[in-house]
C-alpha cells in the first residue's frame, strides 16, 4: 500500500479556488501621483504617459505639439490661428485630466517615483511656459518688422508719386495717409509709429514741392490738399505741421492770381477770392487790392497804345471782376471798389481812341457800334462831337468805302449851298461825309410814292422834279470837295439805304434828291 510521504491523505471539501487575475490589481489610490502625471502631461510633451507606459498617448501629445510648432514657427505678424491655440489649449487639458484619472490608480515602476515624478512635472511647466514667452517676443518682433515694412512702403510709395503732378498723384498720397493714420492710431508705441515724425515732415514737403519750385499755381491744390490732413491724423503727431501749408497757401493763392492777372488770364479773381475769404488777415490778403489797382492803371495806359480796343476789354473785364471780388470778399476799405469804378470809368473813356482805330483799320461796322456807345455813355466827353461825326463817317463807308480814307473832323459848314430833297413817302435821315460830317432828316412827302423799277429805267426819268409838289428839302453848306451821301428811310429794317457821291465845286448850287424804287421788297 503506497502512501504519502507526509502521511496519509486526507480528503477536502468546500468550493474551487478563484483563477488568478490576468494583471496586477490596481494600485490604492494615491493623488500625489495623479498630481504628477496630470503635470507631466501639461508640459505637451506626453512625458505623464511615459511615466505610465501608455505609449500611444504619448505619441498623440507629441504629434500634437510637433502640428502646433509647424503653424506656429516661423513666427509672423498674423500669429497662431486662435482656433489652434484653442484646440491645443483642450488636448492639453484632456490629458492632463485624463493622465490625472489614469495615474490615480496606476503603480508606477518604482515606488518612490511619484515625489519625484511631481517635482519633474513641476518643473518641465517652464518648457510651455518659457515657450509661450518666447513666442510672444519673436511675435512682436515679427510685428514691429510688418509695421516698419509697411511704414517703409509708405514712405516709397510717396517718394514715387512725388515725381509726378498731384492730379496723378493724389490717391497714392491718401493710400501713404492711410499707412500713417493707422500707424499713430493703433500702434502708438510701435518702432514704425516713432519714425513717423519724418516720414510726416517728408510727407508734407514731397506733396508741397511744387510751392518750392515757385509753381505757384500749380501748389494750390497741393497745398489745399494737406489742409485737410489734421483731420484725419491726430493732432499730437502733426505738431507744428498742421499749420505748415497755410502761409504758403496763401502766398500761392497771391502769386498765382497776380501772374494770371498780368498776363490777363480769366482766373486771377478766383485766386484772390479765394485768399481773401480764406486769409483774410494774411499778409498776401494786403497785396491784393495794390495788385488790381496797377493793373487797372496798366490798362489805363494801354488805351493810349497800339491796342487800345484791347485795352478797353480789359478794362471793362476789370471793372466786372474787381467789383464782384469787391463784394465777395467784403472790401472793408473799399478799396476795390474803388478800382473797379475806376475802371469803369476808364473803359468808357477809352470807347473814344478804340473806335478811332476800328475806323482806321476799315472796320467800320465795328467802328459806328463804338463810337454810338461811346456818345451815348459820355455826355460830358470832350471827345462826344467828334465821335458822333465819325459815327456818322463809319456808316457812310459801309457802303462808300472810300467815304472812309479819312478820319472826319469837327469842322462844319462850307461855300457851295446843296439842297437835300425828299421824293419819298418815308421820313428820311442823310447822312454826308468827306471835308465835313453831319447829318440831316426830312419828313416824308405826302403826296410822293415809291417808284417801280420800270420807272426808273424811263428815259428822263428824273425825280424831284414835280414843281407842282412841295417836297420837303433842307439846304445845307458844304466846302468844296468830294462828299459822300447815304440815304435811309427812319424806322425801316428791311429798306437798302441809297448812296451818292458828289464832287462839289464852287459857283455851282447842288441839289440832292431822295426818293423810293419799289422792288420785290421796298428799298430806296
Amino acid at each position: 500500500m503506497s502512501g504519502s510521504p507526509y502521511g496519509p491523505s486526507q480528503g477536502f471539501a468546500g468550493p474551487p479556488l478563484p483563477p488568478m487575475p490576468s494583471s496586477p490589481p490596481p494600485a490604492p489610490p494615491d493623488a500625489w501621483r495623479a498630481a504628477a502625471v496630470a503635470l507631466l502631461n501639461l508640459s505637451g510633451l506626453g512625458l505623464g504617459y511615459a511615466l505610465l507606459r501608455r505609449w500611444v498617448l504619448m505619441a498623440a501629445c507629441w504629434t500634437a505639439t510637433a502640428v502646433l510648432l509647424l503653424v506656429a514657427v516661423p513666427v509672423d505678424a498674423d500669429g497662431v490661428p486662435g482656433a489652434a491655440l484653442a484646440g491645443y489649449a483642450v488636448l492639453l487639458l484632456l490629458a492632463a485630466l485624463h493622465g490625472g484619472f489614469a495615474g490615480l490608480r496606476t503603480r508606477l515602476p518604482r515606488p518612490a517615483g511619484a515625489p519625484l515624478a511631481l517635482l519633474l512635472g513641476v518643473l518641465l511647466l517652464a518648457v510651455p511656459a518659457g515657450g509661450t514667452l518666447w513666442y510672444r517676443d519673436a511675435h512682436d518682433e515679427a510685428v514691429e518688422q510688418a509695421l516698419l515694412d509697411r511704414l517703409d512702403k509708405a514712405d516709397h510709395l510717396v517718394a514715387t508719386s512725388g515725381r509726378g503732378p498731384f492730379t496723378s498723384a493724389e490717391s497714392d498720397y491718401r493710400s501713404a495717409l492711410e499707412v500713417y493714420r493707422d500707424l499713430a492710431e493703433h500702434h502708438p508705441g510701435s518702432r514704425a509709429a516713432r519714425r513717423l515724425p519724418d516720414s510726416l515732415r517728408t510727407y508734407y514737403t514731397t506733396v508741397g514741392a511744387p510751392y518750392g519750385h515757385r509753381d505757384y499755381c500749380g501748389a494750390i491744390e497741393p497745398l489745399k490738399y494737406l489742409r485737410t490732413v489734421p483731420g484725419t491724423m491726430p493732432k499730437d503727431r502733426l505738431g507744428s505741421l498742421a499749420r505748415w501749408p497755410d502761409d504758403r497757401l496763401a502766398t500761392s493763392l497771391y502769386e498765382c492770381g497776380s501772374q494770371r492777372l498780368t498776363a490777363g488770364g480769366t482766373d486771377w479773381d478766383a485766386r484772390f477770392d479765394d485768399l481773401l475769404n480764406t486769409f483774410p488777415r494774411s499778409a498776401a490778403a494786403a497785396r491784393v487790392s495794390p495788385a488790381v489797382d496797377a493793373a487797372v492803371q496798366r490798362a489805363e495806359k494801354a488805351v493810349g497804345g497800339s491796342e487800345p480796343c484791347t485795352a478797353v476789354a480789359q478794362l471793362r473785364d476789370l471793372d466786372t471782376r474787381i467789383g464782384a471780388l469787391s463784394k465777395s470778399s467784403g472790401d472793408a476799405d473799399g478799396t476795390l471798389a474803388k478800382a473797379a469804378g475806376r475802371a469803369g470809368r476808364s473803359g468808357d473813356a477809352g470807347e473814344y481812341a478804340c473806335g478811332v482805330q476800328q475806323y482806321e483799320d476799315g472796320d467800320f461796322e465795328a467802328a459806328q457800334k463804338t463810337m454810338e456807345q461811346f456818345v451815348s455813355g459820355n455826355t460830358n466827353d470832350r471827345n462826344r462831337a467828334r465821335a458822333q461825326k465819325i459815327a456818322i463817317a463809319a456808316e457812310v463807308a459801309q457802303t462808300l468805302p472810300k467815304a472812309g480814307r479819312k478820319l472826319p473832323t469837327t469842322a462844319s459848314g462850307g461855300s457851295i449851298s446843296v439842297t437835300v430833297k425828299n421824293d419819298s413817302p418815308h421820313d428820311i435821315i442823310v447822312l454826308y461825309t468827306g471835308p465835313v460830317t453831319g447829318s440831316l432828316t426830312l419828313k416824308g412827302c405826302g403826296d410822293c410814292k415809291a417808284y417801280t423799277l420800270a420807272d426808273t429805267l424811263m428815259t428822263g426819268f428824273k425825280p424831284c422834279s414835280d414843281s407842282g409838289r412841295n417836297y420837303p428839302q433842307r439846304t445845307i453848306s458844304l466846302p468844296a470837295g468830294t462828299t459822300y451821301f447815304l440815304h435811309k428811310p427812319i424806322g425801316s429794317s428791311t429798306a437798302t439805304p441809297a448812296s451818292d457821291t458828289a464832287t462839289l465845286r464852287p459857283g455851282y448850287i447842288y441839289t440832292e434828291c431822295a426818293y423810293t424804287t419799289q422792288t420785290l421788297g421796298s428799298g430806296i
